[in-house]
């Protein structure tokens, strides 16, 4: 009929539908805490839609609320008001059980300590959370030695992190981050504990990443790190300003 779209006109208006869909969107969300008598508001009705490859950096004083947020953000907590929709699924009163699931498949985590298990190799700290997710032996080493390859550690892997020095120690957690394949990596001041040069070489990483799609969340306070995401979102007093 004329002037109806075409069935693959419908089709292409579609695809651009669901691709344009936020893969999060935290709709009013607030997060107080009870200390004695006192009800400290930590965020305050925060609006924020996070769509895929997108390269978005939180920033704000200490105190703002950034920490919450990227827990909330990464299902390590969940609001006191408010809805976190996750893939069209509201995760905001899930039990933890469900939480640690949506973690292990759907969010890869970085922070600024590393957070890698001393006593073991990089391989085994890359391998941690395909353990999580049951997967055999053999495809787990197979799987974690290539995403530590492609980070450049491949003579590296069956040293400890003692022997690793700091930019190699991220690049470990990267990989770590990357190897159950998520929807969103969170990224906790990254650079906090590197020097500038090798800071710069780990934003590069990120960007290189958001390139191929991935969608980056930075936590940071530091402007000149932000200002190497596409979009900056700041935080004062538990509100977006």
């Amino acid at each position: 009929m004329k002037g109806q779209p075409s069935s693959s006109a419908k089709k292409r208006n579609k695809i651009r539908m669901t691709t344009n869909m936020p893969i999060l969107e935290l709709q009013n969300v607030g997060k107080a805490y009870q200390i004695d008598s006192q009800k400290l508001e930590v965020l305050k009705g925060i609006n924020l839609e996070i769509k895929k490859g997108e390269f978005i950096a939180i920033m704000g004083p200490s105190g703002s609320g950034k920490s919450t947020l990227m827990n909330i953000i990464g299902c390590l907590d969940t609001p006191t008001s408010g809805k976190v929709i996750f893939e069209n699924r509201d995760v905001s009163q899930l039990s933890e059980g469900d939480l640690a699931q949506i973690r292990n498949q759907k969010v890869g985590f970085v922070f600024q300590t590393f957070n890698l298990i001393p006593r073991t190799t990089a391989l085994a700290n890359v391998e941690l959370p395909l353990i999580y997710k049951g997967i055999k032996t053999e495809e787990r080493e197979k799987q974690a030695k290539e995403v530590l390859e492609k980070f450049g550690l491949s003579q590296r892997i069956y040293h400890f992190p003692s022997q690793l020095s700091g930019g190699e120690q991220q690049r470990v957690a990267i990989a770590r981050a990357l190897v159950t394949q998520p929807i969103i990596i969170l990224a906790d001041e990254p650079t906090g504990n590197v020097d500038s040069k090798t800071g710069e070489e780990i934003i590069k990483i990120f960007q290189d990443l958001n390139k191929t799609g991935n969608t980056i969340i930075l936590v940071t306070h530091d402007k000149d790190i932000a200002n190497h995401a596409k979009k900056i979102i700041k935080l004062y007093d538990g509100e977006i300003v």
